[in-house]
């Protein structure tokens, strides 16, 4: 895995303290394996990057989404974010805000599929 900068290590640690109201709804669902058994971490510094959620067994990282997102210059950025963290032997899912406050069981299945996917 790539090296950690300090400058992600600390951005996690910043993240952990203020993240999203859908951040945190996603986190409670999956913590402590609650998710089929399944470990997740929150904010993983991964290279310079900090993914929202990873399941480092399955080498599956769940990024949570809102409008920011969808704007060009964010859409730019996702797109190398995601091409390092694959380079990096990662899948990278991402899911909406709306989902997880709307439809959370079908950000779980998701999940899941993906999980399942990574044998």
């Amino acid at each position: 895995m790539a090296f950690q900068t300090p400058l992600a290590v600390s951005r996690a640690r910043n993240l952990r303290k203020n993240d999203t109201e859908a951040e945190r709804r996603l986190w409670e669902a999956i913590r402590n394996r609650r998710l089929a058994g399944f470990k997740f971490v929150r904010q993983l510094p991964v290279g310079p990057y900090v993914a929202d959620f990873a399941c480092r067994e399955r080498k599956l990282i769940v990024e949570v989404d809102g409008a920011t997102h969808g704007s060009e210059n964010e859409l730019r950025h996702d797109e190398k974010r995601t091409a390092f963290l694959q380079a990096e032997g990662f899948y990278v899912m991402r899911c909406w805000n709306d989902d997880v406050f709307t439809n959370l069981e079908g950000v779980f299945d998701g999940i899941l599929l993906r999980l399942k996917e990574r044998l």
